[in-house]
């Protein structure tokens, strides 16, 4: 399907979810109800959609490189914000901010959608192995460290949020490969069922998220720094990269498409935990968000 077609339809759905915040239906908070989606998609549905798919993918060489590639790009990300985001003026907590909005996109919660719906289901794999083999291990560790030091941990942090219900069943997925196991067809048809709500239920929430309004100075060059490092800079580091690891084709362009995707959603909650510029990350994730309407097509026709 043609790309511009892909992020009009799922701009349709994040409208709605924006439009919900304003409208606010029957009542409900959009910052509550996006939270029980973000919930209900993280606990349960998800890692159905995780053990559903890796659980049927062959795993080797393939995904080691797609492994590799996510974590350059991630890496990438990190050693050039320091660079962009040089100022004296900005605070600790903005600088950390900033890193996390370069560094870490929005692979699934955007690319899931837009990679299955431009591509075809087998993204799918692809859009995951680099989630759950790079990008969380990099934000649950890297990208925690890099949280601390230019922040601290909110007191009364929970626990629960370091249980990763998506990434246990990543693992468990690699563990039935390695035993060439597999799902029963009624639990792998339970789970399909399950998955088919992940697409729409993360657009929602995404829309429910975006925030509007920009209050006070935020610093808008450290801004326009951060937005041309996630949109622009980071993805034109991967097409070497990907490049180098020998992927072409539909696989090299999707590759190039996810190291382009706006900040990552995720990331406003590493914020409030760490006590970083949470309202400098809304503002960059919603105007990154607006603007990959403009740069996905424009990675997509660049591509090799």
């Amino acid at each position: 399907m043609n790309l511009v077609l892909v992020l009009l339809q799922m701009g349709l759905l994040i409208g709605c979810g924006a439009l919900w915040r304003r409208v606010r239906p029957g009542g409900l908070d959009a910052d509550s109800l996006r939270q029980a989606l973000t919930a209900l998609v993280y606990h349960l549905l998800l890692p159905a959609m995780v053990l559903s798919v890796l659980g049927r993918t062959p795993l080797g060489m393939e995904s080691l490189r797609i492994a590799l590639f996510g974590i350059g790009s991630v890496l990438f990300g990190l050693i050039l914000t320091p660079l962009l985001c040089h100022s004296r003026r900005l605070s600790p907590a903005r600088r950390g901010a900033a890193l996390l909005a370069v560094a870490f996109g929005n692979v699934t919660f955007l690319g899931l959608p837009l990679l299955a719906q431009t591509f075809g289901d087998w993204t799918q794999a692809i859009v995951l192995q680099l989630d759950f083999f790079a990008s969380s291990p990099l934000l649950y560790t890297l990208g925690t460290l890099a949280a601390r030091r230019y922040g601290h941990e909110a007191t009364g942090s929970g626990r629960r949020e370091r249980i990763n219900p998506p990434l246990l069943s990543a693992l468990m997925a690699v563990l039935l490969n390695s035993l060439g196991l597999s799902l029963p067809d009624w639990l792998q048809h339970s789970l399909e069922l399950l998955a088919q709500a992940v697409v729409p239920l993360m657009l929602l929430s995404l829309g429910l998220g975006l925030r509007w309004q920009f209050d006070g100075d935020h610093y808008w060059r450290t801004a326009v720094a951060v937005l041309a490092g996630r949109l622009l800079i980071v993805p034109m580091g991967s097409v070497g990269l990907g490049l180098a690891l020998g992927f072409s084709g539909d696989t090299l362009t999707a590759l190039i498409l996810e190291s382009a995707m706006p900040c990552m959603a995720m990331g406003i909650v590493f914020c409030d935990r760490y006590r970083l510029d949470t309202a400098f990350y809304a503002m960059v994730t919603t105007l990154s968000t607006a603007l990959a309407l403009l740069t996905l097509p424009l990675w997509h026709y660049l591509s090799p």
